[in-house]
């Protein structure tokens, strides 16, 4: 899976963490999406950098419908490229801390129509019988309570290595990507990880998730400093910023001009840091984060950056910008 696209306009959006309706905003305030929620984008591509799950109960909704915009945007040119987020591998893990109660319900209301049609293709003849959707997870946990089991049951199902969501929509998800002078990945990129390989992270991970390796490196996406948590570059006080250290890791990458993340809140909106080689661009926009108002970072064929905004205050929705840069502590961190 490489990690390296060749392509012409971006438009790249931020967390969106189970809320369809905002997600759909985003998408419209950039053109991808018609009225009627079909893909309009043409030959554009649209990066989404992670964190679709948790804190909201559209979860599968969301996943599905960036899925449909794949395979239109791919009849006409486009291309539709979705990444992992710590959230992604959080769940992967079975750690649902940040799991809202409807998020198991949609889950639990998932698991019932998969096992109704895994119950229907028992009585054809000639088709291999499906597996147990929950084959070897237990029936209870401990501290779970019973009115939310089913759902924290069908989760696990669902998205644990080579389940059946994990595999069909998280495998094919990128982890690190490059998009001309542009490197998207969800927390932050340090040289050990170039020095490891983009690649290798991409292959690590999808066949983690796919099942076809046991496990795959914390150090890659668990740990504070790795790809997927790391802060470093989207704290927006001078002193926690770490620009000489992003300056480095970007000089280990051929052609990279700027690094572009998500996974922490930006509540004065898409910015700049370090003289614009950190655009942080998750806004909070999820009803399960701060409501914030939909935003997307426009990228264009000579890597000219626009911030298009669904703020009302700012009429001309921000054209042809130059990326603010942040000097006020104004960043909102979401725990986990």
């Amino acid at each position: 899976m490489s990690p390296v696209v060749l392509i012409r306009g971006v438009a790249a959006v931020g967390d969106l963490h189970g809320d369809l309706l905002k997600s759909k905003q985003a998408l419209r305030l950039a053109g991808l999406i018609d009225s009627q929620d079909r893909w309009s984008g043409g030959s554009s591509t649209l990066v989404q950098v992670g964190d679709v799950l948790d804190r909201g109960g559209q979860e599968l909704k969301i996943l599905y419908f960036l899925e449909k915009l794949k395979r239109q945007a791919v009849k006409v040119g486009g291309n539709v490229i979705t990444m992992n987020g710590n959230h992604e591998i959080m769940n992967i893990d079975r750690n649902f801390f940040c799991v809202h109660p409807s998020g198991l319900d949609e889950f639990q209301n998932w698991a019932g129509w998969f096992s109704t049609g895994n119950n229907m293709k028992q009585l054809c003849d000639g088709l291999q019988k499906p597996k147990d959707l929950y084959d070897g997870i237990p029936s209870t946990f401990p501290g779970i309570k019973q009115q939310y089991m089913n759902g924290f049951r069908a989760r696990i199902a669902a998205l644990r290595p080579q389940g059946p969501i994990a595999t069909r929509f998280l495998s094919k998800n990128l982890t690190v990507l490059v998009v001309g002078e542009s490197v998207f990945v969800h927390g932050g990129i340090l040289p050990e990880h170039v020095d490891y390989g983009l690649e290798r992270i991409n292959e690590d991970v999808r066949d983690w998730i796919t099942g076809s390796r046991e496990t795959v490196s914390s150090d890659l996406v668990r740990t504070r400093n790795s790809l997927l948590w790391l802060r470093k570059f989207s704290n927006e006080t001078a002193e926690d910023c770490d620009c000489s250290l992003l300056e480095h890791a970007l000089s280990t990458i051929p052609g990279a001009r700027r690094m572009i993340m998500g996974h922490t809140i930006q509540r004065g909106g898409i910015n700049g840091a370090c003289n614009n080689r950190a655009i942080r661009i998750d806004v909070g926009m999820s009803q399960g984060c701060i409501n914030g108002l939909p935003e997307v970072l426009e990228i264009s064929e000579d890597s000219g950056l626009r911030i298009l905004t669904s703020n009302p205050s700012d009429h001309q929705n921000r054209h042809d910008l130059l990326i603010p840069e942040q000097h006020g502590p104004r960043e909102v961190e979401v725990q986990a």
